[in-house]
């Protein structure tokens, strides 16, 4: 985590997977992508909404320090190429990250849910709350608009889009912009075995050579039509219908979903990870695409399909309600909002600049008179953040020294201490921004 903050580099991330027997790591670090930040976003997403519903799961500032630290190790998501939510980078397999929507949205998600959040529940205080800077998940939506419905640069779309645009992360709250990834995703991915995750996407295909770690991308043509199909995705089509209250496209996709559910030895429905056409009807399935039976392949039951497949139902049978998924209410995230009033503070620096500006009839407190009010520069604050997460104990720093603070954050007025701060925009600090002495830059004259 620590040097991550500094270097934003793959070989420095956390690792993807750990042993589940003794938790301990189970490849190299350069053996794998292991920087998935939609892994890390995901948990620091479920650890909010788990904490919310009531549940207390941190208990140390120890563990809270971690968790603060976890949120310097996102915020960067909207520049930050990964491997992404399939582990492999861009779909050549080339081992090369990009920037992944999928990624960034549930970066935003995490950072949002978990901002201002007490750790420690009801029973918590100052120190136990995580906070965030508004401007790096305002960053995250920025970008993931700018995307959708694109995964990524080598990815048109991608059906893990789903989880961003709907449960869990609830990142969009843009309708059109949903109803468009949605409708690209099921016109270019869907089946009637699932979801493709990507167009020509090798992955369990008949023609994978599993002797091969990289392809050309002209060579990836020979997957087109053949993309394995995943049960997954329509799992998560019928959260989707539940949590929008859309009956039809669940009863859709849960008809769907049965039609392609395997039974265990005692009768339990099971959801495959994928299917696949074989070998032996490549061919044919090459000429008329859609023809030809796929066969059950991979992990037989996938546990995460399994997951979403019994969150469905029980839902469906309403054992589960969309609040008790979702304490935070990201769900409504569409919603129509109060319009945001900006408000401008003009300050003097000192007397004599409000000497002048008297002149012109701008009556203006100078930077002394707003007490109890403390004024600022932008550094100060950074320098502040840098406190947040730090712990000797585990050899953690806190943010990065470095770090840029946005305009979002010097917009908010912060109590340290039973003192009231505030802190003018980093575009204004002489000693970081030249541009400031530039005085017809900064005004608009007519």
């Amino acid at each position: 985590v620590e040097q991550f903050k500094r270097t934003q580099s793959s070989r420095d991330a956390l690792h993807a997977k750990y042993s589940s027997v003794t938790g301990k790591t189970v490849v190299g670090d350069y053996e794998w992508g292991h920087l998935q930040i939609d892994a890390t976003s995901l948990f620091l997403l479920a650890l909010a909404q788990m904490t919310a519903s009531g549940v207390v799961i941190v208990f140390t500032l120890d563990e809270v320090a971690f968790v603060q630290n976890l949120v310097f190790y996102i915020e960067a998501a909207y520049r930050t190429p990964d491997y992404g939510i399939w582990e492999r980078g861009d779909k050549t397999n080339h081992g090369l990250p990009e920037l992944n929507a999928s990624s960034i949205g549930m970066a935003k998600a995490a950072l949002e849910a978990i901002n201002e959040l007490d750790l420690f529940g009801s029973r918590g205080g100052p120190a136990s709350v995580i906070h965030v800077l508004p401007d790096e998940a305002q960053q995250c939506q920025a970008i993931l608009q700018s995307m959708l419905p694109r995964e990524s640069i080598s990815k048109e779309t991608d059906a893990a889009l789903l989880t961003v645009i709907g449960f869990p992360a609830f990142a969009v709250d843009d309708p059109e912009l949903i109803a468009l990834t949605h409708k690209t995703i099921i016109e270019k991915l869907e089946g009637p075995y699932g979801c493709c995750r990507f167009l020509r996407d090798g992955y369990k295909t008949a023609k994978e050579d599993p002797r091969r770690l990289h392809y050309e991308p002209w060579e990836l043509m020979v997957f087109e039509k053949i993309e394995c199909q995943w049960p997954l995705f329509f799992a998560f089509l019928i959260l989707d219908g539940l949590f929008n209250n859309n009956q039809e496209q669940v009863q859709k996709y849960q008809k769907m979903l049965d039609a392609v559910l395997l039974k265990s030895e005692d009768g339990i429905p099971v959801v495959p990870e994928l299917y696949a056409v074989p070998k032996e009807l490549v061919d044919k399935e090459y000429e008329n695409p859609g023809s030809q039976i796929r066969v059950a392949a991979g992990k037989i039951p996938h546990m995460w399909g399994q997951s979403m497949y019994i969150l469905g139902q029980l839902m469906v049978e309403g054992f589960l309600s969309p609040g008790e998924l979702d304490p935070l209410n990201r769900r409504h995230v569409t919603e129509t909002k109060p319009d945001i009033v900006v408000q401008v503070v003009l300050l003097a620096e000192d007397s004599l600049i409000q000497d002048k500006m008297a002149l012109h009839g701008i009556e203006l407190q100078t930077v002394s008179e707003v007490a109890p009010i403390q004024i600022h520069p932008a550094r100060v604050l950074s320098k502040i953040y840098t406190l947040l997460g730090k712990n000797k104990r585990m050899g953690l720093t806190g943010r990065a020294s470095s770090s840029e603070i946005g305009l979002l954050a010097t917009s908010k007025l912060y109590m340290l201490a039973d003192k009231i701060l505030a802190f003018v925009p980093q575009f204004m600090d002489m000693s970081r921004f030249y541009m400031v002495l530039d005085t017809n830059f900064l005004v608009d004259f007519p």
